[in-house]
């Protein structure tokens, strides 16, 4: 890990750089997590597969990875939807955290090593407010607790915005006591039935920026390697994370800045402001949660990912190729007659070489900050490269460098959190499986019958739905077209 290739673009300095972290062979990350207050949407997913797969990669080099992602379960819109539904704000927020996990189990995501709510972290918030004010980076009005911005020489280096030309960001109330439009709620005073806790400056709750802060200084120490979240928390939410964090403590925060790009409907952001977006939950319904999984890193994580189910479509067809070949890679594994003639020495060299160069590209690819997509293509031809070994069978003396392929090609899907063997498969998937097993069944027996045209009509309908078969000596097999 010390001669580590890996390049991560920093939005902090605009430029991809040699990762190298604050303590060698260890890592830290944290990642802003969902507010609790509906179902997760497509685009609250994207950075939750994008973190999740940056840390199986950094797992996969060796790293001991700290990983913490929090739930913001004290805001605004949490207020507001307990006031609809007639719920404590608390239990509305554990509601969806509680459904939060479903879709990101479901997902294949790991669970982070914590998952910090903001409500368990008054003490820390309160007192991290406390320093800011008796450093003179804040002030008090009246109940509320602001953030000076002017007071911060720094402010903006992450979004490259001229503070004399910001006005008040997301979710900043305009307020004529403020010392400058872009002062943000550090603290805010209770208003008549919100939640509220006592402090310094009376009753109240916090500003949101400041959860983040305080629960990644907490868990991950003052200075730690990388914070993730969406292309759309640059600006306020990361640039007032930094000015408060590094105002308080006199480090730097974050060493790599890292943020996924927009899914995107029709060109705009998907957002439930707009209306446009897609909870999880209704797309499952109609595509496997690894469907969905495959579609969100098929395409480079910092590239807008514009929706539409013909891209769910060939991610689905994409995946079950890589399903096929490992299936079919089992199978082969599995059977007691061999019938390919013994492979010689330089031909079991010149395969096991081949999956050493699709390993190491797939490495590369990731290592050319997470390139999800051409490591995906590297997978497709590694699998294409095994089939075509295995083809007629395997020999005896091959069998050691076919099973190291495929641990090989297992970990690779794994890195990518890309399940082969459909441990959580949707019962659609399942029943297709049974369908086309059930026409391979019909098929055989109008073979032996000599209904020879029955057959063919089988095969060639098959053949229109993208399902090929293949007779071999062991039995018929199947697997997904190409194209």
């Amino acid at each position: 890990m010390k001669d580590s290739k890996l390049k991560v673009y920093n939005t902090l300095t605009g430029e991809k750089e040699t990762f190298k972290p604050l303590h060698e062979g260890k890592v830290g990350i944290y990642v802003c997590g969902p507010t609790t207050y509906n179902f997760i949407h497509l685009g609250n997913a994207r950075p939750i597969v994008v973190f999740d797969t940056i840390r199986r990669y950094l797992e996969y080099r060796g790293y001991e990875v700290k990983y913490i992602q929090n739930f913001t379960d004290v805001d605004d819109k949490i207020i507001n939807r307990a006031k609809e539904e007639n719920l404590p704000a608390h239990e509305l927020a554990q509601t969806y955290i509680d459904e939060y996990f479903k879709d990101a189990d479901a997902l294949n995501v790991k669970r982070a090593d914590v998952h910090p709510k903001v409500s368990e972290h008054m003490g820390e918030i309160i007192e991290f407010v406390k320093g800011l004010v008796e450093k003179g980076f804040a002030y008090t009005v009246d109940g509320d607790v602001y953030f000076a911005v002017k007071r911060f020489k720094d402010y903006g280096k992450l979004s490259k915005r001229n503070i004399d030309e910001l006005q008040a960001g997301a979710r900043v109330e305009a307020d004529e006591r403020k010392e400058h439009p872009g002062d943000f709620a550090l603290w805010k005073k209770a208003k008549p039935g919100e939640p509220q806790w006592d402090s310094p400056w009376g009753k109240g709750r916090p500003g949101w920026h400041i959860e983040c802060s305080a629960m990644s200084g907490k868990y991950l120490g003052c200075s730690f390697d990388m914070h993730g979240g969406g292309f759309d928390l640059i600006f306020p939410h990361h640039e007032n994370e930094i000015a408060q964090s590094e105002a308080l403590n006199g480090e730097q925060m974050a060493k790599y800045w890292v943020h996924n790009g927009f899914i995107t409907v029709k060109q705009e952001k998907m957002s439930k402001s707009l209306g446009n977006f897609f909870l999880l939950r209704d797309i499952f319904k109609k595509f496997s949660p690894d469907v969905v999984r495959f579609y969100l890193l098929a395409t480079h994580y910092r590239s807008p990912l514009d929706f539409d189910d013909e891209k769910l479509e060939i991610a689905q067809k994409g995946l079950a190729r890589l399903r096929t070949a490992y299936r079919l890679l089992k199978e082969k594994a599995n059977e007691s007659d061999l019938v390919k003639a013994l492979d010689g020495e330089k031909e079991i060299k010149e395969f096991e070489e081949g999956v050493a160069e699709h390993r190491r590209r797939f490495i590369e690819a990731m290592d050319d900050d997470f390139n999800t997509a051409l490591a995906i293509a590297e997978l497709f031809d590694l699998a294409r490269l095994i089939n075509n070994f295995t083809a007629d069978g395997v020999a005896q003396n091959a069998q050691g460098a076919v099973a190291k392929a495929g641990k090989i090609y297992h970990d690779l899907t794994e890195v990518l959190g890309i399940r082969l063997e459909q441990e959580n498969a949707d019962s659609s998937s399942e029943l297709t499986e049974a369908l086309i097993r059930l026409l391979l069944d019909t098929r055989l027996v109008a073979k032996k019958k000599k209904d020879y045209q029955i057959a063919d009509e089988i095969r060639l309908g098959l053949k229109e739905l993208g399902i090929i078969i293949e007779d071999t000596p062991q039995g018929t097999r199947w697997r997904h077209g190409e194209n």
